[in-house]
C-alpha cells in the first residue's frame, strides 16, 4: 500500500471530499464543505515528495517537476478514485486529492430534477452544467451520462483532464479520453471525436476559446455536447461564453449559441439543516421559442424572467430552488441567504442582528 493511501482512506472514513497536503503542515481534509486539520504531525518536505512520487508515473513526475503543475487520476481498488492536483507553493511541493466515488450515482440517487431526464434525451445541442469548484458538476454529468448509457444505444465520447468517472458499457458504447494521456488537448480531442461518429460528447473543461468554438460547431452538426463552466447562473453562463471571444467575433458567436444552446444547469451545494451533509440547489434554463432571439440580440437580462415564466416546463431559478429547500426544512434560512443571488428575501427571515455583513 502506498504511504499516501493511509491518509486517503482516513479521509474517506471521515466522510471527507478532499485531502490537502502541504510541506510543513499537517494534512487537511474537507468535510461537508469545511476544511479540518487531521490529527497528524506536520509533513516534512522529503515526506511530501516521497508520497507524491510514489503514486505518480515517472514521465508524469518529470512533467510535474518541469512545469510545476500536474493533474491525473489515482485509484485505490475497491475504495475510490481520486482526482489529483499537484502543485508547488511557497513551502515546496503540495497536492489536493478529490474523491471520485467508485460507484456512479444515478439521477435517482442524487435526487436530480426530473426535467434533466428530458435534457438527456435531446438528440443534439449544447448543454452546460455549471457551478463553482466543488459544486458536484462532474457527479451530475456522470449521472446524466449514466442515464443515457442505461436507456439508449449511443456512441459516447468523454474528454477529461483527468478521466474521473469510468462508465461501463450498457446500452451505449463509451470511449474515455484523457488530455495529456490519450490526446494533447481538449480542442484536438474534439477535432478527432468528430471523425469517430459520436452521438454524445462530454467535454470536462470549456475554458479555452478554441474548445468552446469547436463544441458549438459539434452541437450545430447534430451532436449532443455536455460541457462545464465555472459560472453560477444561466445569464452569467451565456455572457461568459460570448465574452471569451474577441469583440469582432461576438456577433457570430451569439448566432451560433442561439442555434445550439439547449440547456444550462447551474448547481450549488448547500449544507443541510442538520449539518451532516450537503444538498444540491439548481437553476435550469431550457431552450424555448424566445431564447434564440434573446441571445442573438444580447438581451441577457431577460433570461431571469424567461426562467420564471417557464416553471411549468421544468425551469427554475436558483433563488426559487433555495426557497423550496428552506420550506422543506432541508437547509436553513442563513444557508439560503449565503447562496442566494437576491439576498433581500432571505434577509427578512433572519432574526434581527444576524444578517452577515
Amino acid at each position: 500500500m502506498a504511504a499516501l493511501d493511509e491518509l486517503l482512506i482516513a479521509m474517506l472514513d471521515s466522510k471527507g471530499s478532499d485531502l490537502h497536503i502541504h510541506c510543513g503542515h499537517a494534512p487537511g481534509i474537507r468535510v461537508h464543505g469545511d476544511l479540518e486539520t487531521m490529527d497528524k504531525p506536520p509533513l516534512s518536505e522529503g515526506r511530501v515528495k516521497d508520497m507524491l512520487r510514489d503514486i505518480c508515473l515517472p514521465e508524469r513526475w518529470e512533467e510535474y517537476v518541469r512545469t510545476g503543475d500536474l493533474d491525473f487520476a489515482y485509484e485505490i481498488p475497491g475504495k475510490a478514485r481520486f482526482r489529483c492536483n499537484y502543485l508547488f507553493d511557497y513551502h515546496g511541493m503540495a497536492a489536493v486529492f478529490r474523491q471520485i466515488p467508485s460507484k456512479i450515482l444515478s439521477m435517482e440517487d442524487l435526487n436530480l430534477p426530473d426535467v434533466l431526464r428530458r435534457v438527456c434525451e435531446y438528440r443534439s445541442g449544447l448543454v452546460f452544467v455549471t457551478g463553482p469548484t466543488g459544486s458536484g458538476k462532474s457527479t451530475t454529468m456522470a449521472a446524466m451520462i449514466d442515464y443515457i448509457n442505461r436507456g439508449y444505444a449511443k456512441h459516447i465520447v468523454t474528454i477529461e483532464d483527468p478521466v474521473e468517472f469510468v462508465h461501463q458499457n450498457k446500452k451505449s458504447n463509451i470511449i474515455h479520453r484523457e488530455v495529456g494521456e490519450h490526446t494533447k488537448s481538449f480542442a484536438e480531442a474534439l477535432h478527432s471525436s468528430m471523425r469517430g461518429d459520436p452521438d454524445v460528447i462530454l467535454v470536462g473543461e470549456m475554458r479555452e476559446l478554441e474548445t468552446i468554438r469547436l463544441a458549438l460547431n459539434c452541437a450545430l452538426m447534430g451532436k449532443l455536447v455536455f460541457g462545464t463552466l465555472h459560472t453560477n447562473s444561466a445569464p452569467k453562463t451565456i455572457d461568459r461564453v460570448i465574452d471569451v471571444f474577441p469583440a469582432d467575433e461576438q456577433s457570430q458567436i451569439r448566432i451560433m449559441l442561439a442555434q445550439s444552446l439547449t440547456a444550462v444547469v447551474s448547481q450549488l451545494l448547500c449544507r443541510t439543516a442538520d449539518g451532516k451533509g450537503r444538498v444540491a440547489a439548481h437553476e435550469i434554463l431550457l431552450h424555448n421559442e424566445a431564447l434564440p432571439n434573446t441571445i442573438r440580440e444580447g438581451q441577457i437580462g431577460n433570461i431571469r424572467s424567461m426562467i420564471e415564466s417557464g416553471a411549468s416546463e421544468g425551469m427554475c431559478t436558483m433563488d426559487g430552488t433555495l426557497r423550496k429547500l428552506v420550506q422543506a426544512g432541508r437547509i436553513t434560512v442563513l444557508e439560503a441567504y449565503m447562496k442566494a443571488s437576491d439576498k433581500s428575501e432571505f434577509a427578512k427571515q433572519l432574526p434581527a442582528g444576524t444578517v452577515p455583513d
